[in-house]
């Protein structure tokens, strides 16, 4: 129980830590009267672009017969930069008086989108790079990151909150822009095994706990539904 309000107490300080870093910036997209739903929209486009640079590396690898590394080092970087819009349209909502029903539904169904796709385009990159079971562990994390904000969805639809589990989607995100970023670096300095495995290390990671963070939320959801004898 400690650790598990140590945990939440670390993601709390941290959070508002990017708070601090982001807001001067987030006061000018209020006075410039950029929307959070704008801020969505962009972050979405972002994902994509970064997406279509992945898929582009692993088409232009089954082609040419050689990786273009820098391609991951960009979608990389794309996937961290844009996602950054997902925590300043939260704020530009709640600094500018903007916060609207629509506008969280709208924020999470776009999310659900960013997800996809870039979990989607890693997976393409490891087929045309024959790493087929790389491949089918990233669907198994995409499975389970959509997974996780389903059940959440369902609970809440119940009348339960239910914000548990230890991979959320902003650790999701962390790991693979991370790992996409650290994959192109190291493809490109020229290491001697293969720099997907950092890759494929990391949709291992997610496919196992994005599970099982799925899973926990279905037994604490029924625990409170037993509790509540529905």
């Amino acid at each position: 129980m400690k650790i598990k309000e140590s945990a939440v107490q670390t993601r709390g300080s941290l959070q508002q830590g990017i708070y601090c870093v982001i807001n001067p910036f987030v006061r000018l997209l209020i006075k410039m009267k950029i929307t959070p739903n704008i801020v969505t929209t962009i972050g979405l486009l972002g994902n994509l672009a970064a997406a279509a640079i992945i898929i582009w590396a692993g088409y232009d690898a089954s082609i040419s017969g050689t990786i273009d590394w820098s391609l991951l080092t960009w979608g990389g970087a794309l996937i961290i930069g844009f996602s950054l819009f997902d925590m300043l349209d939260g704020q530009v909502a709640r600094l500018g008086n903007m916060a609207s029903t629509f506008g969280a539904m709208y924020d999470s169904v776009l999310d659900r989108y960013c997800e996809l796709a870039t979990l989607g385009a890693i997976s393409y990159y490891l087929i045309q790079t024959d790493h087929i079971i790389g491949a089918l562990v990233t669907f198994l994390a995409l499975v389970g990151s959509i997974m996780v904000s389903y059940v959440r969805a369902r609970a809440e639809g119940l009348g339960i909150e239910c914000k548990i589990g230890f991979l959320q989607r902003p650790e999701r995100v962390v790991i693979t822009s991370i790992a996409t970023l650290a994959t192109g670096i190291t493809g490109q300095c020229g290491a001697e095994f293969d720099p997907a495995m950092i890759l494929m290390v990391a949709m291992g990671f997610i496919a196992v706990f994005a599970n099982i963070t799925a899973f926990a939320r279905v037994n604490y959801s029924k625990r409170i539904l037993k509790a509540s004898n529905k």
